[in-house]
């Protein structure tokens, strides 16, 4: 899976770093729909943070598309918002 941070550039994740992306794109999403920005703003740090940690960075001028975009932590609850889709950033695995 691609994972661009938004304003810094993407990242290939394993299989592993996606579900536990997901989850914790989950909480982002309750949080951002009980309006508790300090809560989302933490869960959106996470996310940086395990894509950064565990992904291999692709270099700049890679043309790969992107599956999800993660937004920096820095956003307005409403322009996080506007972000996400109906069911947050990452898209659900297969079942």
């Amino acid at each position: 899976m691609i994972v661009r941070l938004m304003s810094e550039g993407q990242y290939e994740i394993d299989e592993t770093a996606r579900e536990r992306l997901n989850e914790l794109d989950d909480k982002a999403v309750a949080a951002l729909e009980a309006g508790d920005e300090e809560t989302l703003d933490r869960h959106l740090e996470e996310m940086w943070a395990l894509v950064k940690s565990e992904g291999k960075e692709l270099p700049a001028e890679s043309l790969e598309a992107s599956d999800c975009i993660v937004p920096p932590a820095d956003l307005t609850l409403e322009e996080t918002r506007a972000l996400f889709d109906g069911e947050g950033l990452i898209p659900d695995l297969p079942v």
